[in-house]
């Protein structure tokens, strides 16, 4: 592009950051960032890599990492300010894709449900139904393992609606979204189609580095509510709404509109994380997660209590046999015995 319109774009991406960001300070200080970098030369006419600078500069400022410019490879459509009809129907396509967002239901041996959510949670107008489909099929186990390990994001309305399923009838308030000026408040469903699962049996979510945005919301919202043992990795840090703006025809800018505010604590999880009840590597957390479930379903001694202790003595079994052969101090190693014979 040339220098006038390279000029209109970093220009329109301030302009918006002043007029939407969560925090006006910060948007102020982001905003004189992106003029330093014009008035200093410091960004290249191509479109793929001034978005990458201007990302760099925008993010900059308190690492926010919803605050973006986005190269788009194909052109974006014309829409006009808060028109979402074009990226609905993009997020439809892409839930038909992946089976709205449902990775994975599966009943595993002990009667230990998992279901693995990625790669969002779509809006549930959207996904509603696979939601409700896979939540009516674990309604009868007796624990349950939900992997987010995958999980990039999501819609906080899925959110709510997913815990909803493992709550029961009395609302709960969740994290909310904070606008510059007011705070909308969020609460599980009075009702849900199909079965539910319920708050009285044990829940373990699954966590890594990159589970991001709303999956972290997710994880979040149920440790608050006392309702899951997250185990895994601390999460990316993102916890702040966005919203897109086309400023080139393949550039989008995304600005942070909105911050979660959980009730119980007053905060959220940007930049830090979700921290994990029990920190494991990303890989090992669902063999974690599922000796401490059979180790509920034992204890609990209902009609899978048998099925579940068989299971849990398998697994350790298998555990057993994973780790490396320990030298006994004091004596040879036998590893390099046989090495050296």
């Amino acid at each position: 592009m040339d220098e006038p319109e390279l000029t209109r774009v970093v220009g329109q991406v301030g302009a918006l950051v002043e007029a939407h960001y969560v925090f006006p300070d910060v948007a102020s200080a982001v905003s004189r960032v992106l003029a330093d970098g014009l008035a200093k030369g410091r960004y290249p006419a191509d479109a793929r890599s001034l978005a990458t600078a201007v990302t760099a500069d925008l993010q900059s400022v308190n690492g926010d990492k919803h605050l973006r410019l986005l190269y788009h490879e194909q052109a974006l459509p014309e829409r006009a300010p808060g028109d979402d009809t074009e990226e609905y129907a993009a997020m439809a396509r892409w839930a038909g894709l992946t089976c709205g967002g449902v990775a994975c239901v599966q009943r595993l041996v002990g009667n230990v449900g998992y279901l693995d959510l990625h790669p969002v949670l779509f809006p549930a107008a959207i996904s509603g139904e696979s939601i409700t489909a896979a939540m009516t099929l674990l309604a009868g186990t007796d624990a349950l393992i939900i992997d987010l390990r995958q999980c990039l994001g999501g819609e906080p309305a899925m959110t709510a609606f997913i815990i909803s399923y493992l709550w029961d009838h009395e609302p709960a308030q969740l994290s909310g979204l904070r606008e510059r000026s007011q705070l909308k408040q969020a609460w599980t469903l009075p009702y849900v189609p199909g079965g539910r699962f319920g708050k009285a049996k044990p829940v373990y979510v699954l966590t890594s580095a990159a589970t991001f945005s709303g999956g972290e919301q997710l994880s979040y919202d149920l440790q608050q509510l006392g309702q899951a043992t997250v185990i895994g990795e601390r999460t990316r840090g993102g916890a702040h709404a966005r919203e897109g703006f086309t400023v080139h025809p393949h550039l989008e800018a995304t600005v942070s509109v909105a911050e979660a505010v959980n009730p119980k604590t007053s905060g959220n999880w940007e930049g830090t994380g979700v921290t994990p009840d029990l920190q494991t590597p990303a890989a090992q957390a669902r063999d974690t997660a599922y000796r401490r479930a059979l180790q509920d379903v034992t204890a609990a001694g209902g009609s899978s209590a048998a099925e579940a202790q068989t299971a849990l003595a398998a697994a350790r079994r298998t555990s057993a046999d994973r780790r490396p052969p320990v030298a006994v101090s004091g004596s040879p190693d036998r590893r390099g015995l046989a090495d050296a014979g």
